[in-house]
């Protein structure tokens, strides 16, 4: 992790924040420069991270149903119901993204045997193989962000601060 570097002393964030204070003096805009700096980062790195999974043949959304799959545990099946809950995405999102990876070979359905009106969705083998090499590549250029900007220590703290947030804000 990064040493030497503070980062830098202004921010496009602080611009805005300005901007509001000239205007509205009475307004506290820390809220606007947490969140406008968490919503930038989360954009940057979704780009980042696409571009990773790219040379898999996938992007992120079809990462996100094959990790599923892979973190589920062996036999690496899950109804389509438990995908969609896990993944927050409507059923016809789901549906048009299994499509998409049963045709190339990455998951298969089939019947349940429990319920005959529902479908099981495995990761094949070709899948596991697949996204366990675009983890590693998505993984890395997160570890990249990192690295070039945190210590250790600041990226520990970080994230017990972005975990202490979310956990009163969902």
């Amino acid at each position: 992790m990064n040493t030497k570097n503070p980062g830098p002393a202004r921010d496009a964030v602080d611009a805005i924040a300005d901007q509001w204070a000239a205007v509205r003096p009475d307004l506290d805009t820390v809220p606007m420069a947490v969140f406008g700096r968490i919503y930038r980062l989360s954009n940057a790195m979704r780009g980042r991270v696409d571009k990773a999974y790219a040379p898999y043949g996938m992007a992120l959304g079809e990462f996100d149903v094959l990790a599923t799959l892979r973190r589920s545990g062996e036999p690496y099946t899950l109804s389509p119901r438990e995908l969609t809950a896990t993944l927050m995405i409507t059923t016809g999102g789901m549906t048009g993204r299994l499509d998409k990876l049963e045709k190339a070979g990455l998951l298969t359905r089939s019947p349940d045997p429990n319920d005959r009106r529902g479908l099981r969705v495995t990761l094949s083998e070709r899948g596991r193989e697949l996204v366990d090499q675009a983890v590693e590549a998505g993984l890395a250029e997160q570890r990249a962000a990192l690295e070039a900007a945190l210590t250790e220590e600041e990226a520990a703290q970080l994230t017990g601060l972005l975990r202490k947030l979310l956990a009163t804000t969902v």
